[in-house]
């Protein structure tokens, strides 16, 4: 289970969530995450040994989510590194007050190059896998003893913004460490390619979820577990901005991108869910089961989470079975905790099942 460790991914539910469902699972059966984030239900499904496929609006989450269902050993991961380092080129560095003291110049060209050979050739299983430890490498908190990251002091969860990060940074004299990407890698490779379980068929995409065809990555379906944006959540990318610009983006803050599900009113935001729904539908199997971990910001005014959720599956094919309370003891912990702002209290969150009933 190291792997689901290697990139913090700050809007995330616990792996005990998607187990405990798939479990019940049959051999064989299809697991489909429409919203998949860094890919918990996909990586939870391989655990069990179960073919899953993910879609995610977020080139970040996507990329990590990819990274989950991939297969290699910590020795072809670290020679794709060394490869790469050694005949990939450092164009287009970017410029600026920021990067001077966001990395240190040389550590900064072994990056670039990295950069650049996984945009180029990164869809083999251990350019996946290196991608991924890359991400969460590539900022973080500066540490006595070797580095663990390649920045600057930083969040590991998320980029700050560059205007902020230059005065943190100046207020307290901190200069950027001189990391060789390539032996910071060979510490952590192995670490996180421990006891890594066997590949299972699937695909992880970069997509807006409703218009993707589910069954170009796989299935037919018999189970859709995920946890969508919730309403009133702005972008993840500009927090994410960092991997965003690793990943081929560009190299400064992106603070709107199209397509994220969660803007708008109301009826908008159920209406996009009810989309997702039936997109979903169509690519399951009658019978096939939809769990939902589900919630919404704290508001006074804002819409009960059951209400928003009931009125997206409105005119589908899916019913609700069951609802729980999310956080009761056989259900996981709250994925809230994670990134909802301090001391607004969380709204509860809940955990649905609905069949698909034709």
């Amino acid at each position: 289970m190291k792997l689901l460790q290697a990139c913090p991914y700050y809007t995330m539910f616990p792996l005990d969530f998607p187990l405990a469902w798939l479990r019940k699972a049959r051999p064989g059966e299809w697991v489909l995450d429409p919203f998949c984030g860094r890919g918990t239900t996909l990586y939870a499904a391989r655990l069990l040994g179960l073919p899953a496929a993910g879609v995610d609006i977020s080139p970040v989450a996507a990329a990590i989510a990819d990274g989950m269902l991939a297969a290699g050993t910590p020795e072809e991961v670290r020679a794709w590194a060394r490869e790469l380092l050694r005949e990939g080129e450092a164009r287009d560095l970017p410029q600026g007050e920021f990067w001077e003291l966001a990395y240190h110049h040389r550590t900064l060209e072994a990056i670039a190059r990295l950069r650049e050979g996984l945009m180029r050739d990164g869809k083999g299983p251990a350019a996946r896998l290196l991608r991924v430890i890359l991400l969460g490498r590539l900022h973080g908190p500066l540490r006595k003893g070797a580095p663990s990251y390649l920045s600057n002091q930083m969040p590991r969860t998320f980029a700050p913004k560059p205007a902020y990060a230059v005065r943190f940074w100046k207020a307290r004299g901190l200069r950027p460490p001189e990391v060789d990407p390539l032996a910071l890698l060979s510490r952590v490779i192995p670490r996180f390619l421990q006891d890594l379980p066997p590949p299972v068929p699937g695909r992880a995409v970069c997509g807006d979820a409703r218009h993707v065809d589910f069954l170009e990555l796989g299935g037919p379906y018999d189970w859709v577990i995920t946890s969508p944006p919730y309403w009133g959540m702005r972008t993840y990318v500009a927090d994410q901005w960092l991997r965003h610009w690793f990943l081929g983006g560009p190299p400064h803050v992106v603070y709107r991108y199209e397509g994220q599900i969660g803007r708008g009113s109301a009826e908008s935001y159920a209406g996009a869910l009810r989309q997702v729904w039936l997109r979903a539908a169509e690519a399951c199997r009658p019978g096939a089961r939809l769990v939902v971990r589900f919630g919404a910001l704290p508001s006074q005014n804002d819409p009960e989470p059951l209400e928003l959720l009931r009125a997206s599956l409105r005119d589908t094919p899916w019913r609700i079975r069951w609802v729980w309370r999310a956080g009761s003891p056989d259900r996981g912990r709250r994925g809230a905790r994670g990134f909802l702002p301090n001391p607004r209290p969380a709204v509860e969150e809940i955990d649905v099942l609905a069949r698909w009933v034709g």
